[in-house]
């Protein structure tokens, strides 16, 4: 299906509208000498400090936090197309619910992130529930581990925050083309200029993709359309705009589940999906920010940012779920049949509308309280989002009794009678952060966030419906100190929180009552060393967070037909310790990147269901190694080999831990050259994915009080050529 003009024309007359606007700015101000910093492109690969950390330039190299940045370099070329392709360049990162054709889950150091309050765009909140691009990202920052003062919000695992390419210096004209063997066709322009003597600046991405799987009905496509600008409005004042425009249609590929208590074929061609009326989900994103930097003397600056994100999809899906066994007259409600047999469902919303609106203020500065000093930023940021839809297509009756191995056609079902829950949710953020200078080697840094968090939400037949108001407090703690020039050992102490509502149902006597706030706790103690060439880092960290669960008030059990029949309840936590080993070199012949994670996730202190207690977590393998390794040609300059290495240890697929998933190993390779064409800087790059083609589940999540098991792709080529122009 071809883009609608309109999906076209409307960033275009936003295109023309900035410039005209920018243009207008920047006029007045070409006589004025600059004294902000220049505005140069942003590599994430030399980027010394980032966002996500929630303190203003401080170098991560010597930060009491654990963060990784992967540049726009590596984005391309891993041949990257969304956040899951870059799960496999950190060990403390793994899958968490990977669908061909559905958005991103990551698990981080074992907690699945919230797409609602886990993810940023230019340092503002941001929904992850639709296909987020990265192509025209400058890099990827991500935080690992409680994100309470640099997030109102969030789960406890990390933080993602999605920094855009910004105008370069110098002119840019770069042209990227890749296929691979599953018919994956690519084009990308990337094109930056500066104009009014350097003071007004552009830089445009556009993309076009055919996409294609080797899982049967997965054929579609997806195009980007990425402006960002600059204007230099007086020697203290810079104005930054930037908007994107995306969408992607494609059919989703569900997960495969447990035969009986079996593992059926790990084969990523098998594709559930394909009946005669299945359609592809379509996911459509317009995001855009604007930020103004002002000057006040050598040593302060305020800043006034505004973000917005507006969100539409059509979710389809043909999915299987639990089966009746005639043989042994059993009900297997979580996986398959023995013999492959499920019920199969016809799931269909429309016009899901998600709408975000971020507006942020801050102060940021240095002052000296005798021979201490400070670098102080605080600020205050207001966030609203609303999510609207309409009944959905999501009935109890299946549409018939397919099989893994022989799935035939069916009726559709397409019945929406089942509400959709609205949502409206305003949330103030007062947050102040300060890093003390006591001594050259010894800091201390503090940081606090004060929210107030205001939720709404009913369906759309009237009914369900809560509303409640909460406030809270989430401080941070740290203690760094330098070693010497490299080498920095550091303590940090933090909370994070989440907040969480009895749903509005018959079966709870607390319905529409929000719960304690759930406050995770993190102690964290590193040693990291960063002489410029190489790095190393080794981390421990201590995770605790509440779990809530129904506690019966009936024998009988939970159930809306008995009204009050459950009370849900904070009950026990689930505590994640790990070690994290990284280290990396990026000069020499030989370079290299590779981190290990070691986690020990289990549930504890839980009195609804004690058996669970001492159990590891599921889809948490307990050993995770990731490592590239690029090696130089003497010989033949401009020729470098790679490889890649995954390991994921084995993993509970239940909860009671009975059944597990075995590990795994995949070996990625690459060859890459960088030449020049008609005197033009260009790089050839061919890949191959899963080298040795192995089998394998690479993750196992158990939701919807489901199990779901997802086969590792196949062998796969890839060719890129990038070439400037």
């Amino acid at each position: 299906m071809a883009p609608p003009l309109r999906f076209l024309l409307r960033p275009l007359a936003l295109a023309a509208s900035l410039t005209a606007l920018f243009a207008a700015a920047t006029a007045q101000a070409q006589s004025d000498p600059a004294t902000l910093p220049a505005v140069t492109v942003r590599s994430g690969a030399a980027t010394a400090s980032g966002e996500v950390s929630g303190f203003v330039d401080q170098p991560l190299s010597s930060a009491p936090l654990s963060a990784i940045l992967i540049g726009s370099d590596t984005i391309a070329e891993t041949g990257a197309r969304g956040l899951r392709d870059l799960y496999r360049l950190d060990s403390s990162v793994s899958d968490a619910y990977n669908a061909v054709g559905y958005y991103d889950y990551a698990s981080v150091r074992g907690f699945v992130l919230d797409h609602s309050y886990n993810y940023r765009r230019e340092g503002l909140p941001i929904s992850a529930e639709t296909s987020l691009p990265i192509d025209h990202l400058e890099r990827v920052e991500l935080l690992k581990g409680t994100s309470g003062i640099q997030a109102g919000t969030s789960a406890p695992g990390g933080l993602f925050n999605a920094v855009v390419k910004r105008p370069t210096a110098t002119p840019l004209r770069r042209a990227r083309t890749e296929v691979n063997s599953e018919g994956n066709a690519l084009a990308h322009l990337d094109l930056s200029n500066r104009l009014a003597d350097g003071d007004l600046g552009y830089r445009l991405n556009v993309l076009g993709e055919r996409l294609n799987t080797e899982a049967p009905g997965t054929e579609g496509w997806r195009g980007l359309l990425a402006l960002a600008m600059d204007a230099r409005l007086s020697r203290d004042s810079l104005l930054e705009a930037e908007f994107e425009l995306s969408r992607r249609r494609q059919a989703t590929v569900p997960g495969l589940s447990l035969l009986g208590d079996s593992l059926p074929p790990a084969d990523a061609s098998l594709n559930i999906n394909t009946q005669p009326w299945s359609q592809p989900t379509d996911f459509r994103n317009f995001s855009g920010s604007l930020r103004f930097t002002q000057a006040i003397n050598e040593r302060w600056n305020w800043q006034a940012q505004a973000g917005w994100q507006s969100l539409d999809t059509n979710d389809f899906l043909a999915y299987p779920y639990g089966c009746w066994d005639a043989g042994s007259s059993t009900y297997y409600a979580d996986r398959y049949c023995p013999d492959g047999g499920f019920d199969l469902y016809d799931f269909r919303s429309l016009g899901e509308e998600r709408r975000s609106t971020a507006v942020q203020w801050r102060l940021n500065g240095q002052f000296d309280t005798g021979s201490v000093g400070h670098k102080l930023s605080t600020g205050v940021l207001f966030n609203r989002f609303t999510l609207r839809g309409q009944p959905q297509a999501d009935n109890n009756a299946p549409v018939g009794t397919g099989n893994l191995f022989t799935l035939p056609a069916f009726a559709p079902l397409p019945d929406f009678t089942d509400p959709f829950v609205n949502r409206t949710e305003r949330s103030t953020e007062l947050f102040a952060t300060d890093v003390i200078q006591w001594t050259p080697a010894l800091q201390t840094w503090i940081g606090l966030r004060h929210t107030r968090l205001d939720r709404q939400s009913v369906r759309t037949d009237g009914s369900r419906a809560t509303d409640h108001t909460q406030n809270f407090t989430t401080p941070w703690l740290a203690l760094a100190y330098k070693i010497d020039a490299a080498r920095t050992a550091y303590a940090s102490w933090g909370e994070g929180v989440e907040s969480e509502v009895a749903a509005g149902r018959a079966r709870y006597s607390n319905a529409n009552q929000a719960l304690p706030t759930l406050k995770s706790e993190q102690w964290e103690v590193g040693l990291k060393s960063d002489d410029g060439r190489s790095r190393w880092q080794i981390t421990v960290f201590d995770i605790a967070r509440p779990v809530s669960g129904d506690r019966l008030n009936d024998p009988a059990g939970c159930d809306d037909g008995t009204p009050g029949s459950c009370t849900r309840v904070i009950d026990g936590e689930a505590r994640h310790r790990g070690l994290e080993l990284g280290g990396g070199r990026t000069a020499g012949l030989w370079r290299y990147d590779a981190s290990v994670t070691w986690l020990d996730a289990k549930r504890q202190g839980s009195t609804l269901n004690p058996a669970l207690n001492g159990r590891r977590v599921t889809n948490v393998p307990r050993w995770v190694l990731r490592a590239n390794i690029v090696r130089a040609i003497e010989s033949v300059p401009g020729l470098r080999l790679g490889a890649h290495v995954s390991h994921e240890g084995r993993r509970a697929i239940v909860p009671d831990n009975s059944l597990t998933l075995p590990s795994w190993t995949r070996v990625d390779a690459t060859l890459r050259y960088d030449t020049r064409l008609q005197g033009r800087a260009a790089s050839w790059t061919i890949g191959v994915h899963n080298l040795f083609d192995r089998r394998y589940f690479q993750e196992s999540p158990f939701q919807y009080e489901h199990i779901y098991l997802f086969p590792g792709a196949s062998r796969t080529l890839r060719v890129a050529l990038e070439t400037d122009f």
